[in-house]
């Protein structure tokens, strides 16, 4: 399984910082919030990884490389200006292959990656076109996203909604016939969900959205605690 890492996004909220870095580049407790993603995924057997890039994009490739020192392929998908999630996948296509892929937001943090296997073979079974993993929702997203129906199916319609944690397998096919171009991924999702396309599990590992400094500082504060 391939795995794809978003990483184009400008990171407003975390300036000054990330006027010189793009946000996954950002240091927490000694180390780019990107590896520590790069790591996991490789202990999951991941070993071809894709990174989308547009914001001081050139900056990924020159620290990250191509993944070598992790055992892994890193290959890169340039975007001239940031094309959002959807749009950001629809592009990269080309490197990610006609099979289910693992997607991850590259500005969270999570102690640890789940066992996609069972995740995995839902899609490419075509029981679902994509499983997410949610989250308890956090101080700054009370609301949530989505919830989980007795079947596992995702849904806009009921609740408790909990927070989706920018984690999920996801089949080309939900992204195959998009316009290219800047593209959310909220829609793409939501019409898979009224088709009952969508299936997902709340994860109760701890998860972070490193979005703003005083998230990063409280990230920071505990991964340092732990050594």
């Amino acid at each position: 399984m391939k795995a794809m890492i978003l990483a184009a996004g400008r990171g407003e909220r975390l300036r000054p910082l990330t006027d010189s870095l793009p946000k996954p580049l950002v240091s927490v407790a000694g180390k780019p919030l990107i590896e520590y993603h790069i790591e996991k995924l490789a202990l999951l057997g991941v070993s071809d990884i894709v990174i989308n890039q547009a914001w001081l994009g050139h900056k990924l490739p020159e620290i990250l490389g191509d993944g070598s020192r992790w055992g892994v392929q890193i290959r890169y998908s340039d975007e001239t200006t940031a094309l959002e999630t959807a749009g950001g996948i629809k592009h990269a296509l080309p490197l990610l292959g006609d099979e289910p892929f693992l997607v991850i937001n590259g500005d969270i943090f999570i102690d640890y990656l789940p066992d996609v296997s069972l995740a995995y073979r839902k899609v490419i079974q075509a029981e679902a076109d994509a499983f997410l993993w949610l989250v308890d929702n956090p101080a700054h997203h009370p609301q949530g996203d989505f919830a989980i129906d007795v079947n596992g199916q995702l849904t806009v319609d009921d609740e408790p909604k909990l927070t989706f944690a920018g984690l999920g397998i996801y089949h080309p096919r939900l992204f195959i016939n998009l316009p290219e171009g800047k593209q959310a991924l909220g829609p793409v999702l939501k019409q898979s969900m009224s088709q009952q396309r969508i299936q997902g599990v709340h994860f109760k590992a701890y998860w972070c959205d490193v979005g703003t400094i005083e998230r990063l500082e409280q990230l920071q504060s505990r991964l340092l605690a732990q050594d």
